[in-house]
């Protein structure tokens, strides 16, 4: 508020030298209104009257001047003091509010490099998901090649079997790993949105904050003296929408605070991600070394099968290269002892044709009919034998072909669990952690 200009107290006037009696005055001359009309002369004590009165006009105009002259010095001199002080006032507060703008101006800058800053590093956190995602593909295509390559198995070996349940399991981890990448692919792509959009609010008020920093600079430089000064009356009032100094403050402070919330979030998410490629990492390697101990251990299964067939497989084909020869010495027994019973027939049929008393059941005909006999008890014995080789023979020969099914079975399972599947499997990626940086 402008300080008032102080009062001049006013002097006494003089005196008057003479004091003029209204009803003294000649009747000539009694109004002056008509002192430019009269016509007769004045009298000498009239005279001095008016001359007293011109030299009292005289000096109260001349008082009045002086009085006038003073209260225009001190207003004048109040006047520049006031001046210079409000100026000097402005000046100085427009510096302090330099120093608040630089202050939140400088924290609005860093605010915004460090989310910028942070949001890169999701960035490229969000790259290493889906390098991650891509580098899962192998992994399901060869689970899924494995799991149809072995739907390939002959009976009996299509068996759900251990190998079966972990390939199954392995397939079940990368889908849900899948899942989970996609997810929070998803999450990070809103939260870089978040952030960018947090930076832009940080932008445009640092931006306000530069272009009224440089207002501010430049009315701190205007004095008197300055050339591009002019009078603006309409800017003699507050705008409707403008701010106080605390809702000022606040809406940095507002701002910086959401951009701190969202780095913080930023932050969380970051180590979430490590945390989630890291742990998909050890899941599918632990799953991965689980798989590929359960096809060692079924392939040393099938090699110990197929072994064990092959090992029987070569008794029976020596036991039935036995039974072959067991055979053909059976027939040449029933041979030779059908040539003995011939003998023996002809022996007896031929004495059978001895003439009257000379048929006698001697000890030739017992020992003849004995013989028979017993030939041919051996002979039954042996047809019986040779029918029974002939069986097992027949059922070794069965056997052989089951076994070499089997065997064939078992190398079909071993080519699939082994050249299929396993050798399928180098292309598995070693560590889903490091494929993330490729």
């Amino acid at each position: 508020e402008e300080p008032q200009p102080a009062a001049v107290p006013s002097c006494p006037l003089p005196g008057r030298i003479c004091d003029v009696v209204r009803s003294e005055r000649p009747r000539s001359c009694c109004g002056m209104a008509m002192a430019g009309f009269r016509t007769s002369k004045y009298q000498v004590p009239e005279w001095h009257r008016r001359n007293a009165g011109i030299y009292y006009k005289a000096f109260a105009s001349s008082e009045q001047s002086e009085r006038g002259r003073a209260e225009s010095q001190h207003l004048m001199k109040t006047a520049a003091a006031s001046a210079h002080r409000a100026q000097e006032t402005s000046k100085t507060t427009l510096g302090q509010r330099l120093q608040d703008i630089h202050f939140w101006r400088v924290e609005l800058q860093k605010e915004i490099m460090e989310l910028d800053a942070e949001t890169n590093l999701l960035a490229a956190q969000k790259l290493r998901l889906e390098r991650a995602l891509d580098a899962t593909e192998v992994p399901y295509s060869v689970v899924i090649d494995n799991l149809e390559c072995r739907e390939r198995r002959q009976p009996p070996d299509l068996v759900i079997d251990e190998v079966e349940r972990q390939l199954l399991k392995e397939a079940d981890l990368i889908r849900d790993i899948r899942d989970l990448l996609k997810r929070t692919i998803i999450q990070a792509t809103t939260q870089i949105r978040s952030n960018r959009i947090q930076k832009e609010n940080c932008e445009l008020d640092w931006s306000d904050k530069v272009q009224t920093y440089h207002i501010d600079d430049k009315c701190v430089t205007y004095c008197t003296d300055s050339t591009n000064v002019q009078f603006h009356p309409s800017s003699v009032k507050f705008e409707e929408n403008a701010s106080t100094p605390k809702s000022w403050a606040q809406f940095s402070h507002d701002n910086i605070s959401s951009a701190e919330q969202e780095k913080l979030a930023s932050v969380q998410l970051r180590s979430l991600i490590n945390n989630i490629i890291h742990d998909a990492s050890e899941d599918l390697r632990m799953q991965r070394a689980a798989v590929n101990e359960a096809f060692d251990n079924r392939c040393r299964e099938l090699d110990d099968a197929k072994f064990r067939l092959e090992r029987h497989l070569e008794q029976i084909l020596k036991d039935i290269a036995d039974e072959e020869a067991n055979i053909v010495n059976l027939k040449k027994a029933i041979r030779d002892k059908e040539a003995h019973l011939k003998v023996a027939h002809t022996r007896l049929f031929d004495r059978s044709f001895r003439p009257n008393i000379e048929l006698c059941r001697d000890e030739p005909q017992f020992r003849l009919i004995s013989e028979v006999e017993e030939l041919t008890v051996f002979l039954e014995a042996l047809k019986r034998k040779l029918m029974e080789s002939e069986q097992n023979l027949k059922n070794l020969e069965e056997t052989r072909m089951k076994l070499e099914k089997e065997i064939a079975v078992k190398a079909n399972s071993i080519f699939i669990d082994r050249q299929k599947c396993m050798s399928y499997r180098v292309r598995y990626p070693v560590d889903l952690e490091v494929a993330s940086y490729k």
